[in-house]
């Protein structure tokens, strides 16, 4: 079911927005590689930390982590728009730029891949991109094509627990609700996780009787967690059939879970290294 995207603060209408914006901050991974998909991100003034894809995005000042904006920062680069996902914050932040007049347009996360083409076809009408827009979206419809018929293909869906692993911290997993859940159904699997929405910490007892057959992560956490090895050899963890047959798959953060305009692909990827872990 597409979600009914919000816009927050200030109202932005075609006829409130005849003239484009000329200068953006992008807060959230997928909405900024959404903007540079659509031929705008020469109008990318300033990112969040979570914005590094494409390359040129990764570069761009940034305003601080998206949870953790800095008013200050934004303000700086006089923005005349400002492109927020709905898990941008924290509030007060929101408050302090909607009481400077700033314009905002806050977006869906996005959990389905016709989120994703909602987003697109908003931008590219606030951007005034609507034919790139229009190509982004083909595209991602002929990828959706090919990711079905491999995922028509499954006979026995592969059992998946994501694993989010934060420098220093405990690792969680991920329940009902979340991106990871969301792209590992997407792409043909389950999720071993079924009891609980969000994330939860990784008890041992509970790596043992969730007994995943694929351990999926993120490339940075994998990095965090000192590697497979390591991974593999968590308590309880290595009890499960993932870490006994040493089936790990790791993708990129923002490309696994940002739900942007390379999802499609993603899932197809996804779909295609749980049968190859």
């Amino acid at each position: 079911m597409i979600r009914i995207f919000t816009i927050l603060f200030v109202f932005i209408s075609a006829a409130a927005h005849a003239d484009a914006p000329k200068k953006i901050v992008s807060v959230g991974g997928a909405l900024t590689e959404t903007i540079y998909a659509l031929g705008a991100g020469d109008l990318v003034v300033g990112s969040d930390t979570t914005s590094y894809y494409p390359p040129a995005a990764a570069s761009a000042p940034k305003v601080g982590y998206m949870r953790a904006l800095s008013a200050e920062g934004i303000l700086s680069l006089s923005p005349d728009l400002v492109v927020l996902s709905e898990e941008s914050g924290p509030p007060n932040v929101l408050e302090q730029l909607k009481s400077a007049g700033v314009p905002m347009l806050v977006l869906d996360a996005g959990r389905t891949i016709e989120d994703v083409k909602e987003n697109i076809k908003i931008l590219a009408k606030t951007l005034d991109k609507q034919g790139e827009g229009a190509d982004l979206i083909a595209g991602i419809s002929k990828a959706e094509t090919a990711l079905k018929a491999a995922v028509a293909l499954e006979k026995t869906p592969k059992s998946v627990m994501f694993i989010l692993q934060h420098s220093g911290g405990a690792p969680m997993v991920a329940g009902s609700r979340t991106a990871a859940d969301s792209v590992i159904k997407l792409a043909g699997a389950t999720n071993a996780v079924t009891g609980y929405e969000g994330y939860k910490p990784l008890s041992p007892e509970a790596a043992t009787s969730l007994a995943p057959d694929i351990l999926l992560v993120t490339t940075q956490g994998l990095e965090q967690s000192g590697g497979k090895a390591s991974l593999l050899a968590a308590p309880g963890v290595s009890l499960t059939p993932a870490a006994k047959n040493g089936y790990v798959v790791a993708m990129d953060a923002l490309l696994l879970l940002g739900f942007g305009p390379r999802t499609a692909e993603a899932a197809l990827e996804l779909n295609r290294q749980l049968n190859n872990p």
